[in-house]
């Protein structure tokens, strides 16, 4: 056999050696599938429109460790319609995530998933991220909770509202910024000081309708009720075509004991603003406040209609539909439910 062969077979043995052995030293442990490029906006697409497998695919979404923060961030606004043990899971994980916008994400959403108690339990460490926008966001999720459901947390929620104010008090001249100034002292009934911080706000965004609301809000904490109600007939006689001031009407109307008239303030948002499911849902709630349960029915059909990912609007009319004993409808609703989420908690309980 010629030289030149021997030293070409040679050669071609050694390099399948050192193959072999390159390949014996890998770690052989499966890859994770890969996902197409457009699986990111598929899966996006498909929760916002609660489609069935949902929920599946944005957890499959939440498991990859390629996403942009402001992708992964975007996942839990939807997340909150999709709960379940695993949904709780990499929520959670996310807390510890080194990007401030997805801890801030990750804490908004578990804010929404969790009940009172267990979310003190889960957000509270939060509390002490080294981010300070993070522990203004745990701020937020867990005001509004009694004294013995933050437990262990009240001292450094306190603490953390405290540097939250003073942060908001460096910037007099961003509305917003003292709009939430306002919300927060109201939440103290630190009356003087939220009159101080919406008077700021006002005064950069005269025509803010938030503002006013927060003006509503303040006034009736005062035992002003005459006075609310004259803010928001002031603001209606110059906008009766506001959606946003018949909403906040018809809500005065309820926590004033006024359900009739606040039905038709109600009415009368959804009608200015029929797109808008938060205001059909809050008519739907007032609805069956008033024993009517059919019609309240109906408008969470069409919120369901436009938006088949809510799942609070779906909650509540398997609740209407109970106790109208429609079971057969109430299948029907936990059916498309469990197409979406089959580890939803309510699928889970069944009937």
């Amino acid at each position: 056999m010629p030289k030149r062969r021997l030293y070409l077979i040679a050669g071609l043995s050694l390099i399948v050696v050192l193959w072999v052995a390159g390949y014996l030293r890998e770690d052989n442990s499966p890859a994770p599938p890969a996902l197409p490029s457009h699986s990111y906006s598929k899966a996006l697409r498909q929760a916002h429109e609660g489609l069935p497998g949902a929920a599946r695919v944005l957890y499959q979404q939440l498991q990859r460790t390629d996403l942009a923060p402001i992708r992964r961030a975007a996942l839990y606004a939807e997340l909150p319609n999709y709960p379940s043990p695993l949904a709780l899971k990499l929520a959670s994980r996310d807390l510890q995530h080194e990007d401030p916008l997805v801890r801030r994400a990750a804490v908004g959403c578990i804010g929404r998933m969790l009940t009172t108690g267990q979310r003190s339990l889960v957000l509270g460490p939060l509390l002490d991220d080294a981010e300070q926008s993070v522990r203004f966001a745990a701020v937020d999720a867990l005001l509004g909770l009694e004294p013995d459901e933050i437990g262990l947390y009240i001292g450094p929620l306190q603490t953390a509202l405290e540097q939250y104010q003073q942060a908001l008090q460096l910037q007099p001249e961003d509305a917003a910024a003292q709009l939430r100034l306002a919300r927060l002292y109201l939440h103290e009934d630190a009356f003087e000081q939220a009159a101080a911080a919406l008077k700021q706000s006002l005064k950069t965004a005269p025509d803010s309708l938030d503002a006013l609301a927060v003006q509503v809000r303040l006034l009736e904490r005062q035992g002003q009720h005459d006075a609310s109600r004259q803010v928001l007939a002031k603001a209606l006689a110059v906008q009766p075509e506001s959606a946003f001031l018949q909403h906040e009407l018809g809500v005065w109307l309820t926590r004033h004991d006024q359900p009739e008239y606040a039905l038709l303030a109600l009415s009368r948002a959804v009608e200015l603003e029929p797109d808008n499911t938060g205001y059909r849902q809050a008519l739907a709630i007032a609805l069956h406040g008033l024993e009517q349960t059919e019609a309240a029915q109906r408008q969470l059909e069409t919120v369901l209609s436009q938006q088949p990912a809510n799942r609070e609007a779906r909650v509540l009319l398997i609740e209407y539909w109970k106790q109208t004993g429609q079971l057969q409808n109430v299948q029907v609703l936990l059916a498309q439910l469990e197409q979406q989420n089959p580890d939803d908690p309510l699928v889970q309980q069944g009937l």
